[in-house]
């Protein structure tokens, strides 16, 4: 390339034209009449253009003014501009981390970070969670993790356990109790909200009683989730010997717990099964639902492997067994973090989602002053329920001073300030109408107070898919961008949202069921706690023998918001009145 031609395309600054406009003659020595009229006419001239420089240098750049840039995420993504782009999903290579990396030791350190870039990134999008696990809790997951890189797949006691059970299923009917380990082999089962919240569950349960847990990987659990524990996988290995009897397991079955309770058989004997399939799902009966009596633990605590069904979150229920009582006082001082600490132990999204979760945030959330989470779940027959639905939440949003409203006379309306706030809604739903409908409402009208209002919808999938593994990473991932947001609006009954409250430790206000195709009155609520509902609770006295209201034995587990007899926890500080 001519360097000469090259030279002549650079940008000519225009502090340098001027300076050569009234240099120039100075230097020629011919101050006339004409060069004099020549400098002021420069100096006319460029004088707009000073004023402007110097206005942009003294100034940040727009994006960067109050209410339009939050870019905390982005400066931290890139921090001292000495981070590279090289993995392949696009994120940073970083040489500086934050000092939460770890959630506040909930982590164990060693783990490769780019086979999950989540584990150590996802401190970047989240505020740091006021709500510190106890050094106890802390203290029990390192343990369990070395209980579980000693039993898990393909250790030599893993084998040992293995072969028993294998033997017992080719005709002996008991094992004496003599593995050096037990386990808890969580069965594939149901959406992937409810996946979550009973992983979670089972995974408490094998805390309590020094058990290894191992997740069935389904259809796609490998895909969705990092591994959670270092050195050794939590899935259960593809040869396990009775793994394709799963699907055929139901109450009627000879291993079915309740089953073997209700014909009162080896309950009580010497011999212990190999195995006994729990049967916890939302269907279970009576003598399922004994599992949660200490007196039948008797004969689980013996049993090497429990295989569990269940789409319950089965939490509050433990706490309500005085076995374990003392030993969840200790993990769970804040009993309403149960979720939010075990959830962010254990769910790292996998690459795959963890790209389409930052790609979405850093594109539509990160800039925003505020940002609004609204989780629209619909389980109404018949007619469509957009419209009051629609209803409910503006009612809802508006009576709590969520959103603001609009100004439908005026054609412009002016912050206060002069600056005005940017808030970005993020809506999840099956359909596009709920988004459609905001979005266009604050398009053709300015709101009452000058906000701008940016409505955002990652997906509209049409109807649940589950197993789907493009469908159920979708559905991860807005979960998770949910749990970013600042503020949340939840759906009754939904698990969906249940996780997304759970993991950003948020207080949802909880969208009341609509019954008759009618909206609701009041529309929401604030929940009294960030811990997901169980569903389907027991309601049985385990000393007196006889029902009972579970939802007023202790202070610290109540009814839920959302339904009626459902079961939930609560911190002590929060009411007790009943709903």
């Amino acid at each position: 390339m001519d360097l000469s031609v090259s030279r002549s395309r650079r940008r000519i600054s225009p502090y340098n034209t001027i300076l050569a406009t009234l240099v120039g003659p100075l230097k020629s020595g011919l101050i006339t009449t004409m060069n004099l009229m020549k400098i002021l006419a420069a100096l006319l001239v460029s004088l707009p253009v000073l004023v402007t420089l110097s206005l942009v240098l003294r100034s940040p750049p727009p994006d960067r003014i109050k209410g339009f840039a939050d870019a905390r995420v982005i400066q931290r993504l890139t921090p001292n501009d000495t981070s590279s782009s090289n993995s392949e999903d696009g994120f940073s290579d970083h040489t500086q981390m934050p000092k939460d990396t770890l959630h506040d030791g909930l982590i164990a350190p060693g783990f490769d970070e780019g086979s999950c870039l989540s584990r150590y990134q996802s401190n970047l999008y989240r505020k740091i969670s006021p709500h510190k696990p106890s050094s106890y809790l802390l203290s029990r997951l390192r343990n369990y993790e070395h209980l579980h890189k000693k039993c898990g797949p393909h250790t030599k006691s893993y084998k040992t356990a293995m072969a028993q059970l294998k033997s017992s299923d080719q005709g002996n009917s008991s094992v004496g109790g003599s593995t050096e380990c037990k386990y808890v082999v969580w069965i594939s089962y149901s959406g992937l909200g409810n996946k979550i919240l009973t992983i979670t569950s089972a995974f408490l349960y094998a805390l309590l009683t020094n058990r290894v847990l191992l997740v069935d990987r389904g259809k796609d659990m490998a895909d969705l989730f990092c591994e959670p524990f270092p050195e050794k996988s939590w899935l259960l290995s593809k040869d396990f010997s009775i793994k394709e009897k799963f699907n055929k397991f139901d109450q009627k079955s000879p291993h079915c717990y309740g089953n073997m309770l209700k014909n009162k058989k080896n309950t009580s004997s010497e011999l212990v099964p190999s195995f006994l399939y729990l049967h916890l799902a939302h269907d279970y009966d009576e003598q399922d639902k004994l599992f949660f009596c200490d007196e039948y633990q008797s004969l689980t605590g013996k049993v090497p492997w429990l295989i569990m069904r269940t789409d319950n979150y089965f939490v509050p229920s433990l706490f309500l067994m005085p076995s374990f009582e003392q030993e969840l006082e200790k993990l769970f001082p804040e009993k309403e973090t149960v979720f939010h600490h075990l959830g962010r132990y254990l769910f790292h999204p996998s690459n795959h989602v963890w790209g389409l979760i930052t790609r979405y945030y850093l594109a539509h959330l990160a800039k925003a002053d505020e940002r609004i989470g609204i989780q629209v779940r619909t389980f109404e027959s018949g007619p469509s329920p957009l419209q009051h639905v629609m209803n409910q939440i503006y009612a809802c949003v508006f009576k709590e001073k969520l959103l603001p409203q609009v100004d439908k006379q005026k054609p412009v309306v002016t912050a206060p300030s002069g600056i005005p706030k940017l808030k970005s809604v993020l809506i999840t739903s099956l359909t596009s109408g709920y988004s459609e409908n905001m979005r266009n409402m604050y398009w053709e009208h300015p709101t009452v107070n000058g906000d701008l209002i940016g409505v955002f919808q990652p997906s509209h999938e049409g109807h649940q898919q589950t197993d789907k593994n493009l469908h159920d990473r979708k559905a991860w991932a807005e979960m998770y961008l949910l749990s970013l947001c600042d503020v949340l609006v939840t759906s009754a009954w939904s698990t969906f949202g249940y996780v997304a409250q759970g993991l950003g430790g948020l207080k949802p206000w909880i969208l009341y069921k609509p019954e008759n195709q009618t909206m609701p009155n009041p529309p929401c609520r604030q929940v009294m706690s960030m811990e997901p509902c169980f569903h389907a609770p027991p309601f049985y006295d385990c000393k007196a023998k006889r029902g009972v209201d579970t939802g007023a034995l202790v202070p610290h587990v109540r009814h839920c918001e959302d339904m009626s007899w459902g079961l939930k926890l609560v911190g002590s500080h929060e009411s007790h009145d009943q709903l």
